[in-house]
């Protein structure tokens, strides 16, 4: 055994005669790890103690278990030291799996070459600048410095477009641009660590889905034309939604986001309608949906089925709604939005759970706007309500007549 032990492990010598300690190095891929080994007087391993370096403690963090395990079932210190390598070889792959080497300064002089001719975003130049500068100073490199800085003199420094963030491992990217109709957008790039034979991972605020066409030969510049080229795409639906934005009152969402394709728009008396605009069709008519009244929904409704040959897409969506429900839409340069944002009849509140009042007394002397659960918890305990279907009939909690009905997109307990 002791000739295998040495072949297996010549930098692991016995302290003693009694060859009941040993101590040295364990070799694993290329490299070597501190052990103490202390055995009994029989040399049994099941009553063996190991003593680990830092290192090798940190390595074999999560493998305690299984190598206690092997200390008790091995019949000898080589079996068991033959074990603990196997169990080093996964412990080390899986590490390196997890914790991927950084890429050499090439990695990083490239893409500094792609940041500079994408150029820099004004406000955040010297931020970004100085995440670069501390990623020269660990490499020591002066040459991976000398690129930097030619690159900085070189490119442009813009104030709507280039490069407004960069984290200090240069994994995280976030570039700007501007549409042509003046609006800001952002991309944030994640670089994987095989990049660029990987495409990077790309973030955007759109409507619809951003698809990256990617080869070992493209870079963050073929990435950012394409980013503005689906900017020039949406052009068009993100003019109609900032007209609606920027001329009624949206209820819903409060705080628009460029991906939102939804709004609800107040209508005035308690009433407002729903759209979702088609990203790809933003001024063909949209899914429209009325939340009211009765007696208030109802003749617009039938306004829109009676005009919706008026309709033309060439004309903004926004107007052809005026056209088709013969309505204007209540200003916003006229009223304030408390004008319409009128608190649940039942909760007392105008937001709950992130929604807001939807459901409508048909009485026109109540008209109280409620919310659907608030409203849906209140007829479910009075006896004199009714179901049909789906639908919930009984008394409003404030008028006490029997005008309201509550349409329950699912099924009633």
């Amino acid at each position: 055994m002791e000739a295998s032990l040495l072949r297996q492990c010549p930098l692991l010598l016995p302290q003693n005669r009694a060859k009941t300690v040993y101590e040295g190095f364990i070799s694993v891929q290329g490299r070597d790890f501190h052990l103490r080994i202390e055995l009994p007087e029989d040399l049994q391993m099941k009553n063996a103690r190991l003593l680990c370096s830092w290192q090798l403690k940190t390595i074999l963090n999560g493998y305690h278990q299984i190598v206690q395990q092997r200390m008790q079932h091995s019949p000898d210190l080589m079996s068991f030291l033959m074990e603990l390598k196997m169990v080093l070889e996964v412990a080390l792959k899986k590490k390196q799996e997890l914790c991927p080497p950084p890429p050499p300064p090439q990695f990083y002089s490239s893409l500094i070459e792609e940041i500079g001719i994408l150029g820099w975003d004004k406000e955040n130049m010297n931020a970004c600048l100085n995440v670069l500068n501390l990623k020269c100073q660990r490499f020591q490199s002066q040459s991976l410095r000398v690129v930097l800085m030619k690159h900085v003199t070189k490119s442009h420094v813009l104030n709507c477009r280039g490069l407004v963030f960069v984290d200090t491992c240069l994994s995280t990217i976030k570039l700007k641009a501007e549409d042509a109709s003046g609006r800001k957008h952002l991309i944030t790039l994640k670089l994987k660590a095989k990049y660029p034979a990987e495409s990077p991972d790309c973030f955007v605020d759109f409507p619809v889905p951003f698809s990256v066409s990617w080869t070992p030969q493209s870079s963050l510049i073929s990435i950012y034309g394409q980013f503005l080229a689906a900017l020039e795409s949406l052009k068009a639906f993100w003019d109609v939604t900032d007209e609606i934005d920027e001329k009624t009152w949206v209820l819903e969402p409060e705080k628009p986001t460029r991906s939102a394709t939804a709004r609800r728009i107040a209508l005035g008396n308690n009433a407002s309608i729903h759209i979702e605009v088609d990203p790809k069709h933003p001024t063909m008519l949209p899914e429209c949906c009325f939340l009211g009244a009765d007696h208030v929904v109802k003749p617009l409704g039938i306004k829109l089925s009676r005009n919706i040959h008026l309709w033309d897409p060439e004309n903004s969506l926004l107007q052809n709604l005026k056209d088709v429900l013969e309505i204007d839409f209540p200003a916003r340069t006229n009223l304030e939005k408390s004008d319409f944002s009128m608190d649940c009849g039942i909760c007392y509140s105008y937001q709950l759970d992130g929604a807001i009042p939807d459901q409508v007394c048909d009485n026109p002397q109540c008209a109280q706007p409620f919310h659907q659960i608030c409203l849906y918890e209140w007829l479910r305990g009075l006896l004199t309500s009714r179901q049909s279907f789906n639908i919930i009939f009984g008394e409003c909690p404030y008028c006490s007549k029997k005008k309201v009905r509550l349409g329950k997109t699912f099924a009633v307990a």
